[in-house]
């Protein structure tokens, strides 16, 4: 009698309700290295029962220190970004979650496919922006020239930057985005968020001064409500980041809804992020 034919395990995808469990719970297998990272990446497959996907796990033991960020992990920013981003209900942040792995605890994140030819950032001659995208400001283009570095007017990169003014990202760069065939766009490596200083680094930097959407607005409402002392992003957010910078978020969403209008980019900080890609 031949043995029953074994049904290979379902892939899952950033949409599925189960990502986050399967995360969670499912058995870390390193694959291999993710060599352009500036602190340990490992290229992994994640099973539990009959599911499987790709993810990055980034163990805290690989973390390098940074100054300006002494307390708590890359690790545990990068899981409290998807819990913002979870909360505004947006996902523009990939499944991630804080686990134990093969080189102990680390962040765990659902890795994401892109779709080749989205163009959302590019270098235009001339000091203003076609239809249909937004300024940056002004870069070296090789050779001597001088270009304007712009991004699209997409609402998707509209939500992000509200989300970065929310974490504090001090590291918005291009290399950042992920488009994917179905239209969704998603943001990765937010291991310096939550600062309770103003680091807010980005390329995003379209809409400033401009009024927040409408849906925004109600989007930061939301996060005011779920951030009181016993909301559920507050519970949520209580084991990955400090107090401190739990109150910091607090403020943050405060301060965008008193004053309508996306951040400017402050004095006391570069705010494009180098290399900006």
């Amino acid at each position: 009698m031949s043995a029953p034919e074994r049904i290979p395990p379902r892939s899952v995808t950033a949409t599925d309700p189960a990502a986050a469990e399967l995360l969670a719970r499912g058995e870390l297998t390193v694959r291999g290295r993710i060599r352009e990272a500036s602190n340990a990446a490992l290229y992994c497959t994640v099973t539990h029962e009959d599911r499987e996907a790709a993810c990055v796990y980034k163990p805290v033991a690989g973390e390098r220190p940074l100054w300006d960020f002494p307390d708590g992990t890359l690790a545990g920013r990068e899981a409290a970004a998807y819990e913002v981003s979870r909360a505004t209900g947006w996902d523009l942040v990939p499944p991630t979650v804080l686990r134990d792995g093969p080189y102990g605890e680390g962040m765990c994140q659902l890795w994401i496919e892109t779709a080749p030819g989205a163009e959302l950032l590019a270098l235009v001659d001339g000091e203003e922006p076609g239809p249909g995208w937004k300024a940056i400001g002004f870069a070296e283009a090789g050779e001597g020239r001088t270009a304007l570095l712009v991004h699209a007017d997409d609402d998707r990169l509209r939500r992000l930057s509200v989300l970065d003014a929310v974490i504090n990202n001090a590291d918005r760069k291009g290399g950042h985005l992920l488009p994917t065939s179905d239209g969704r766009l998603y943001g990765i490596d937010h291991g310096v968020t939550f600062n309770t200083e103003n680091k807010l680094r980005t390329l995003l930097w379209g809409w400033a001064g401009e009024p927040l959407p409408e849906e925004a607005l109600d989007v930061l409402r939301g996060l005011r409500d779920a951030l009181a002392p016993a909301g559920p992003l507050t519970v949520a957010l209580t084991p990955l980041i400090t107090p401190a910078e739990i109150d910091a978020t607090r403020a943050r969403v405060d301060s965008l809804l008193a004053s309508g209008t996306h951040p400017e980019p402050g004095g006391d900080w570069p705010p494009i992020p180098w290399p900006p890609v």
